[in-house]
């Protein structure tokens, strides 16, 4: 979709190259987004509340590739050809130690996530001697790789962020990501946090111009699975939570498409996403994902530094104003 600013806009080269560039950051986004949503939360998560991520289970939960390589049980064709086939023996059968330990390490950011989702309900601080004890036990020399893909999958699924709060005692606090307050759970301890896809819907509206049309919201979002009319076992009803409870809390506007026939429908920003967040923030989350700088989109880093700067006159503007009210 062309970037809108006015009703009219001519689009220059750079334009178009920020824009390619911009959906491609989202499209770079969503495969980060597939892959840890596809195996992060198992069935553990899917039920009641949060409670149940404390039982033990779950071996499929955040997977991804390992520091550790496989080395092959069998020697290479070329080199067995030579001397013919021979008959699988045992060790074949046997799985590969480094294998099993992809498998065990697997495990411990399934376990690291699910407690890490307990301490966010209960709004409990948590330190990384805890976690040692609790969660990773046997490999505690792999505990910063576990770690890292814990905190990507609560950061990048949930919309959670890990931070931590003393570098001497590694203490840590659990917190939404860029300062919004609503996760879209029931009450305080029930349901699954759905801030991921908040921040997802509103970085797609900002590189699209900031009006999205609901076909390309849809459009992303099958990319991972999250259909309109099927429910999602960890965003619920989709088009119910995006066209009415985001509208409702106010981080989404929704509305017909001026003078569309048949009718068609975008969403905006809503008021509240405005004031909790910015369009700073939204950038930086995405450039994070994967692995970029603001300054790489020219076109939307500009975009950035306009909106900081009407921030910034308008917070002084408001400043100023309720001084002038101030008695004397």
């Amino acid at each position: 979709m062309p970037y809108i600013q006015e009703s009219e806009h001519c689009e220059t080269d750079q334009d178009l190259e920020a824009q390619g560039k911009a959906q491609g950051m989202v499209g770079s986004q969503v495969p980060a987004v597939e892959k840890v949503k596809a195996t992060a939360c198992s069935s553990a998560l899917i039920p009641g509340t949060l409670e149940n991520v404390s039982a033990p289970a779950t071996p499929d939960t955040c997977k991804t590739t390992t520091p550790v390589k496989a080395t092959p049980c069998n020697q290479s064709e070329e080199g067995s050809s030579s001397q013919g086939k021979k008959e699988p023996g045992a060790s074949q059968f046997l799985q590969d130690p480094d294998s099993l330990l992809n498998n065990m390490l697997e495990k411990n950011v399934s376990e690291l996530v699910k407690f890490l989702s307990v301490k966010y309900t209960k709004k409990e601080s948590l330190t990384k001697a805890e976690m040692l004890k609790s969660v990773i036990k046997e490999h505690r020399d792999h505990f910063p790789w576990i770690f890292m893909k814990a905190c990507e999958c609560m950061e990048v699924v949930f919309g959670i962020d890990v931070k931590e709060v003393d570098p001497i005692s590694h203490s840590y606090v659990l917190g939404k990501t860029l300062d919004l307050t609503y996760d879209g759970r029931l009450s305080d301890d029930q349901g699954i946090p759905k801030t991921g896809l908040l921040i997802l819907i509103l970085g797609m509206i900002f590189m699209e111009g900031n009006r999205a049309p609901e076909e390309k919201i849809w459009e992303v979002l099958n990319m991972i699975e999250v259909y309109a009319e099927k429910k999602d076992f960890l965003y619920g009803e989709p088009r119910k939570f995006i066209t009415r409870d985001l509208v409702q809390e106010k981080y989404l506007e929704y509305q017909q498409v001026p003078n569309s026939d048949p009718p068609s429908y975008e969403f905006l920003w809503g008021p509240r996403a405005h004031a909790e967040t910015s369009k700073k923030k939204v950038l930086e989350f995405f450039c994070k994902v994967i692995g970029s700088d603001p300054t790489s989109f020219p076109s939307l880093y500009e975009e950035v530094l306009r909106d900081e700067e009407e921030r910034a006159q308008a917070k002084l503007a408001s400043s100023a104003k309720s001084d002038s009210f101030c008695p004397e």
